[in-house]
């Protein structure tokens, strides 16, 4: 018999295949995907919980409550300092030559949850990779989220160091949805 694990686990990686053949706007990816268990999560949990009190950001630790419940997460990260070429201007420089002068220039501080500047197009992409990996986990009907936190703490902890930006999405298969929780 195959448990609720082991098929949350399969949809994982269906997600990570779902986020990698997203489509991209210009055709270029730059997406990163994989999935952690175990060990990994409470690294993550843990992290959370001490990034919380470092930054007096309750949330963290909300969100390392909920993830302790979960059989796998999904990381999806861009590498944002890729250009494309476009020339859009929507990373707030003018031309695409501008913005690579910037990143070289301005490395992550301490201070930053995700380093920056990120071509606006390459964030899009994640956002479009994001969007196909729940929609995955939706029509398999695995109870998921997409976390920031989980995203920022992953980096913090090396788990996706070619990624400007990373998400989470968490996965767990219960009779009710951890994600959701409801006071009576």
């Amino acid at each position: 018999m195959v448990s609720e694990t082991e098929v949350v686990k399969s949809v994982a990686g269906l997600m990570v295949v779902a986020a990698r053949t997203a489509p991209k706007a210009m055709g270029f990816d730059s997406i990163i995907a994989t999935v952690v268990y175990g060990n990994d999560i409470a690294r993550l949990a843990n992290e959370m919980e001490e990034y919380a009190k470092e930054k007096g950001v309750g949330y963290f630790s909300d969100n390392a409550k909920q993830i302790r419940k979960c059989d796998a997460i999904v990381l999806i990260g861009v590498k944002g300092w890729m250009v494309v070429g476009a020339n859009c201007g929507g990373c707030g420089y003018h031309t695409c030559r501008e913005f690579t002068k910037a990143v070289r220039s301005h490395p992550p501080t301490e201070y930053s949850e995700y380093p920056g500047p990120n071509c606006v197009i390459k964030v899009t992409d994640l956002g479009v990779a994001l969007g196909s990996a729940v929609k995955c986990a939706s029509q398999n009907n695995v109870d998921n989220r997409v976390m920031y936190t989980v995203g920022v703490v992953a980096q913090r902890l090396h788990l996706m160091d070619a990624c400007t930006m990373v998400y989470g999405i968490p996965l767990n298969s219960s009779g009710k949805n951890i994600f959701y929780p409801t006071k009576i």
